[in-house]
């Protein structure tokens, strides 16, 4: 029994680590692709706060990681107000995943 519970416990460090890193990366590869100059996580730049956008698609599933990806690449405009996001191009698309990954992950947790 000693056993099992030290087990669980390595496993949640080693989860709670996992996450911890994941955002880390997240935010240092949102730093070096310059999404930074417009947006922050939590609060209002040029561009919505990065937890915001997480909130407005949390849930939605993949789908939604190839839309956010897309939306990174791609550019936008209307759904966030009348400055349009342009395309960045200078993303790869697996970047752009990844960047669309880690933003769904600023969602606050569900009550």
């Amino acid at each position: 029994m000693l056993l099992i519970r030290s087990l669980l416990a390595v496993a949640a460090g080693l989860l709670a680590a996992g996450a911890a890193q994941g955002q880390t990366t997240g935010l240092d590869l949102a730093k070096s692709k310059a999404c930074m100059a417009c947006h922050q996580v939590d609060v209002k730049r040029v561009g919505p706060p990065l937890a915001s956008v997480a909130e407005r698609y949390a849930g939605q599933g993949d789908a939604m990681v190839d839309y956010l990806a897309g939306k990174i690449r791609g550019g936008g405009r209307g759904a966030w107000g009348a400055v349009p996001m342009p395309a960045q191009t200078h993303v790869s698309p697996e970047d752009a995943r990844l960047l669309a990954e880690w933003i769904l992950t600023l969602a606050p947790a569900k009550k």
